[in-house]
C-alpha cells in the first residue's frame, strides 16, 4: 500500500481541547509522507483555549512532527484559517520557508482547479450569528464529554469506539438538511467561480461526491472520524480513515492494510 502521496489534507483537529486526538494524528503523520500537507482550518481551537481549554505537550508534538516533515522530507505545509483559529487573521497571509498561512487557496490537480477553504465563510450561522455558533460549540463540547464517558464504559467491556455526536447528527433531520445544504452551497459557489471542485472541512463529515458536475471533497475531522484526504501522483483522491488502518507491525513505516472503499479516480 502506498504511503507516499502528492498531497494530504486534514482539518478540524481542534488542538487545545480534550477531544483532540493529538497522539493519533502524530502516528498518522509518521505513517505517511507527502509533498504537500494542507491544514484546512480549525487545527488550533482558539475558542476553547480562551475559555476552558488547555495546551498539552502532546499538542505541541503535532507541530513538531510537521516541522520534521518540512525539514526532512521538504514537505510544503499550507495552514488555512478556520473559524476556531480565526486569530490567524492578524498575520495572514504569511510565508516562511515551506510554511504558508493563508485564508484559502486554489489547488491544481491533473488539469482540474479546486478551491480549498475551511468552509465556515459559507456557513450563515458562524458568519452572521456568531453567538449561536458559540452556543453550538458549548453543546458540541458537552456531547464530546458525554461521548468520552460512554466509550470509557465500552472500552472496559471490550466494545469498539462509538460516536454519540455522529449518531445524533445523523438522526436529526435538521442536521441532515444543514449538511446537505452546506454541500450544495459550496458546490454551487465553486461552479459559479469556474472551479472544478471544492475541498473543505468545518462540518466534521468526511465525504467525496460529485454535485452537479462539481467535485465535493470534505476531509472530515480529527475529533471523531479521524479522517484525511489524500491525492496520489496520478491525480487519484481517496479518504483515509485512521480507524481502518491496521497497525499490526511495530515498524512505524509499515501499513498492513487500508480500507479503500472511498477511492475517487479522476476521469
Amino acid at each position: 500500500m502506498d504511503t507516499y502521496f502528492k498531497t494530504i489534507i486534514i482539518s478540524d483537529v481542534h488542538l487545545g481541547t480534550k477531544g483532540a486526538k493529538a497522539k493519533e494524528i502524530v502516528r498518522f503523520l509518521k505513517q505517511y509522507r507527502c509533498d504537500n500537507l494542507i491544514l484546512n482550518g480549525d487545527i488550533i481551537d482558539g475558542w476553547q483555549l480562551k475559555k476552558s481549554g488547555s495546551w498539552k505537550r502532546k499538542h505541541t508534538r503535532v507541530f513538531n512532527r510537521m516541522l520534521k516533515m518540512m525539514d526532512t522530507d521538504r514537505t510544503k505545509v499550507f495552514y488555512l484559517r478556520g473559524n476556531h483559529d480565526d486569530f490567524l487573521d492578524q498575520i495572514l497571509p504569511l510565508e516562511i520557508g515551506n510554511l504558508s498561512i493563508l485564508k484559502d487557496m486554489v489547488y491544481e490537480s491533473k488539469g482540474k482547479r479546486y478551491f480549498v477553504a475551511h468552509g465556515d465563510v459559507f456557513d450563515s450561522v458562524t458568519t452572521h450569528f456568531r453567538w449561536i455558533a458559540y452556543l453550538g460549540d458549548i453543546g458540541y463540547t458537552f456531547l464530546l464529554w458525554l461521548n468520552s464517558q460512554i466509550n470509557h464504559y465500552r472500552r472496559k467491556r471490550g466494545l469498539p469506539y462509538y460516536s454519540l455526536s455522529q449518531y445524533i447528527k445523523g438522526r436529526v433531520k435538521k442536521a441532515v438538511a444543514y449538511i446537505d445544504d452546506y454541500e450544495k452551497e459550496l458546490s454551487k459557489m465553486a461552479k459559479a467561480k469556474g472551479y472544478d471542485g471544492i475541498i473543505c472541512g468545518h462540518i466534521h463529515k468526511a465525504e467525496m461526491k460529485t454535485i452537479d458536475g462539481i467535485d465535493y471533497f470534505n476531509s472530515g475531522d480529527w475529533v471523531e472520524s479521524l479522517s484525511a484526504l489524500a491525492e496520489d501522483f496520478e491525480g487519484n483522491w481517496q479518504l483515509i480513515h485512521y480507524n481502518e488502518i491496521d497497525f499490526t507491525r511495530t515498524n512505524d513505516n509499515a501499513v498492513v492494510s487500508l480500507n479503500q472503499n472511498y477511492v475517487y479516480a479522476e476521469k
